[in-house]
């Protein structure tokens, strides 16, 4: 298990209030029993923990899953590191 997979397991458990050992990688929201709200609250934690924006109910981003949750964030991550202006990268010498 990866250290940003970690770190979305154990957003999940702290905001879902659940154990960490009942999350598995293609564990889903719902089978773990975290209603509605607490997804929204994991999922803005995310945002401010990452520095990104998840999509709205957009169908290409799995919101709904453990898997699919680390899957949109990896993804946005990488997108924001390649979208930083030339001055934000550091100069050849």
């Amino acid at each position: 298990m990866d250290t940003l997979q970690q770190t979305i397991i154990e957003v999940i458990a702290t905001e879902g209030r659940i154990p960490i050992e009942t999350i598995h990688p293609d564990s889903r929201l719902s089978d773990l029993k975290i209603d509605s709200l607490d997804v929204v609250q994991i999922i803005f934690e995310l945002e401010d923990r990452f520095d990104i924006s998840l999509p709205d109910r957009d169908p290409a981003v799995d919101t709904e899953s453990v898997a699919g949750l680390v899957a949109a964030v990896k993804r946005l991550i990488a997108e924001r590191a390649d979208a930083k202006p030339a001055s934000d990268q550091p100069q050849q010498v």
